[in-house]
Parts: structure tokens; sequence; C-alpha cells
């Protein structure tokens, strides 16, 4: 089967992720007989700069004709990009794996946590408004249909991983008792259908201290939007750095691949930047398709690239932030030469 795959470079040192990600799909393509076709789109700070708009009709029009879109990262435009896609394509879970890689200067070599994120609502919905000069408001909107489906996912990807079998609930419900007590309580009663999963939860002080203390203890953590991108931010630099760290956007019918972190634009053009985090995001992006489409080919690639770079990472080659001096691009190459 071919996919049609909507590729956004983004900003700043994006075009140099993408570049080295797709030397290393490329080298899949050629592995696995699996067929991307990708289909530039624009977006973000310079095609605002050129086009006078973050995020053309036609770049929304590509990447719904597509089966998955992968993408870069984005600077201030970052809104108008990539949250305007979640809430147009509806892709209400954010999936951010955060787990320890050799030679990274993790903390520990054990930790293996998936964050479940929703990824629609919540205060990044967008809703703000002004009442005068000098007071402005933002409103933080909660519904139980939201809560339902994200902990739900949050429950089947702790079945599929099959370890502790946890999920923890991060919110804040003794403050905000009407929306995350109505998060906290659609947790519990989820959890009812899953009783062979145990539920935890956390307040979301409480969750960031935890993490920094016993990160080799959580699973799963099921999380609202905005808390779920701070503290997935404080868990990345327990395994190396934001550069570690994949991302996707996923619906029931569609997905999009990132990296987590910001388009770095003083870092654009040295290429000293690392990109594990977007050659992850293609992994993440292989394996959705695999999944999706019943596909052996794409599972067993996604596997492949991760394995390439843990070998790759076991030889000492390491990027800037991770003590070394290899280049972004090197570093891409580097995968390739392992993949097989």
């Amino acid at each position: 089967m071919r996919y049609d795959i909507s590729l956004m470079p983004g900003d700043g040192i994006g075009p140099e992720l993408t570049d080295a990600t797709l030397n290393v799909l490329d080298e899949i393509q050629k592995k696995y007989n699996i067929k991307l076709n990708f289909m530039s789109v624009e977006g973000g700070d310079e095609c605002k700069k050129n086009r006078g708009v973050a995020l053309p009709e036609e770049s929304i029009e590509t990447i719904k004709k597509s089966h998955a879109c992968i993408k870069g990262p984005v600077g201030e435009t970052a809104a108008a990009v990539i949250v305007k896609l979640r809430i147009l394509f509806d892709l209400y879970a954010g999936i951010r794996p955060i787990k320890s890689y050799p030679n990274t200067r993790s903390i520990r070599n054990d930790i293996d946590i998936l964050f479940v994120r929703e990824n629609t609502e919540g205060l990044y919905k967008g809703l703000e408004f002004a009442v005068n000069d000098e007071t402005m408001i933002c409103m933080r909107v909660i519904t139980k249909k939201a809560c339902e489906r994200i902990a739900k996912y949050a429950f089947e990807q702790a079945k599929k991983r099959g370890k502790d079998m946890k999920v923890t609930a991060v919110h804040k419900s003794n403050v905000m008792q009407k929306t995350d007590g109505l998060f906290a309580k659609t947790c519990n009663e989820i959890a009812k259908k899953y009783p062979e999963i145990k539920l935890d939860e956390l307040y979301v002080d409480a969750a960031a201290m935890q993490l920094i203390k016993r990160p080799h203890e959580f699973d799963v953590i099921v999380t609202t939007n905005m808390f779920g991108d701070i503290l997935t931010d404080e868990a990345a630099i327990l395994v190396g750095g934001l550069g570690m760290a994949p991302g996707a956007n996923i619906g029931d019918n569609f997905a999009i691949f990132e990296p987590i972190h910001g388009s770095a634009p003083k870092y654009a053009g040295k290429k000293i930047t690392n990109p594990t985090s977007m050659i992850l995001a293609s992994s993440l992006m292989l394996d959705w398709l695999g999944q999706k489409y019943n596909d052996s080919h794409c599972i067993e690639a996604a596997k492949s690239i991760e394995t390439a770079l843990i070998n790759t990472l076991k030889k000492g080659v390491l990027t800037k932030d991770l003590g070394g001096e290899t280049k972004t691009d090197d570093f891409g190459r580097e995968i390739v030469k392992r993949i097989i």
C-alpha cells in the first residue's frame, strides 16, 4: 500500500530535523517495502511572513487528503497551526512517550512513561476575551465527552503496554472543583471498566514533584491539555532533554506526528540539534499506520527505527545536547546505517 504523507518542515531547526528524518524514512522504504508519498505543505512563522497566514487553506486541504501528517516544530504561530489542526481534525489524544535511551544523560535507565494528554479543550481552546484594558479572561472548557474518550484511550494504552498496568490521572480538583472535578470523576468511572488496571490520582503540583523523585514508578499518565503540555516538557529533561521527546496527535481517523519542542531559531542553520525527537515521531507514525491499516511492514519498520537509534547511541554517537559533536544530518545517517 502507498501512504500519502503530508509533510510540514516547520520553522527554525525544523527543516534540518526534517531532512535527517527523511533520510531515515528513505532507508525504511527500501528495507521494508513501504511506499511513502510525501506531499509538502506550508505552515508556521515563515509561512505567515511570506503568505500573511500561518496555515493556508491549501495546506489544510492537502493534509485532509493524506493518510497522516508529520511536521517539524513551528514558532510563535503554534496556536494558529498545530492547535488549530488538533481541533480541526479532532485529534483528541496527545501522545508523548518519555523513555530512557543509552548514553543520553537520563537520570535513570528504567524510565518508560506514556503521557496521554487531552488535546482539544481546556485553556488551549483559545476562548479569551477582554473585560477592559486591565482585565482579561480565558475560559477553561472541560466536557464529559472529552474526559471519557481520553480516559478510555489511556486505559487502552495501559492494557497494550502490559507492564505494571497502571494509569495515573493528574488534575487539580481540590481547587478547580468543577472542571478538574469532572475530569477526576470521569477517570474513576472509566477505571471501573478496566478492573485489571490500577488507577492512581495525583494533583498536578505533586505530580511535578514525583516525576523528579520517582519517574520509574509511572506507567501511563492521563491529564488535561495544559497540564500535559507542561509536565511532558519537565519529564523530557529526565531522559536527556526535549531532543529525545516525540509526540503524536491522534484522533479516531487521522493523526499528526511531531517533536514536542519548539523551533529553537537561535540554532537554525547550525546543524547541531538533535533530530531524535522527529525521527522517533516518524516511528510513531509508522506504528500508527500499521495498526490502522493492518500493515505488518509498517509495524516492523517502526521497531527497526527505534532499534537503530538505540544501537547508534550505544556506539557513543551523540549530538551536542547529549555531550557529543555529531551534526544533525550525520546523526540521521548513523541511524540509517543501522537499520536492518
